[in-house]
């Protein structure tokens, strides 16, 4: 930590900020590369499928769609000691993999398609990955019964759904513009 001194504040920096923001630039250019955008987007495809199908196969209720708090109680309440604990190993793997996965594909699609506006096109991605995560978190608690923190799940889950839709519109707009491009170019 530095210390700056302007207009008789005392300010605080970090003198790699710079660095990190390099760093951040670095990665943006990464994920916006279509190759990533390629792997990205095959991940997120497989991991949505690998959802259906343990959910359908355990017949799980998948709490991550439940907003309501007495719900999800309720969903709980009437889980298996195997189902909850199924459900909590789930929450901690797929459910960390995949908003790393979409936000992924969908920061990297906003950059791409849109590179004047993808830092602006990329918010709703990252904060709907930031989101994702605590409710995880929420759920994980609540399954595993060390804390009921479920009431979050009332803000975290519909402001998760909107960002979520932000982040997928995007990078389908994008995908869209992409390919009608690619078309006209090829007539």
């Amino acid at each position: 930590m530095g210390i700056l001194l302007y207009s008789s504040k005392i300010t605080l920096y970090n003198p790699y900020s710079l660095m990190q923001g390099k760093q951040v630039m670095m990665l943006v250019g990464k994920l916006s590369e279509p190759k990533m955008l390629w792997s990205s987007f095959a991940v997120t495809l497989l991991l949505t499928i690998a959802f259906q199908v343990i959910v359908r196969q355990l017949d799980l209720v998948l709490l991550d769609a439940i907003a309501n708090p007495n719900e999800v109680r309720s969903a709980i309440a009437g889980m298996s000691e195997y189902h909850r604990s199924f459900h909590a190993w789930m929450t901690v793997t797929l459910d960390v993999a995949y908003p790393l996965a979409y936000g992924s594909l969908f920061v990297g699609s906003a950059y791409r398609f849109f590179p004047s506006w993808g830092r602006l096109l990329s918010v709703p991605a990252i904060a709907c990955v930031g989101i994702d995560l605590i409710e995880g978190i929420v759920q994980v608690l609540a399954l595993v019964g060390n804390v009921d923190l479920i009431d979050l799940k009332a803000i975290l889950t519909p402001l998760k759904l909107t960002l979520f839709g932000s982040g997928f519109l995007i990078t389908i707009t994008g995908w869209t513009r992409w390919s009608i491009r690619r078309v006209r170019v090829a007539k």
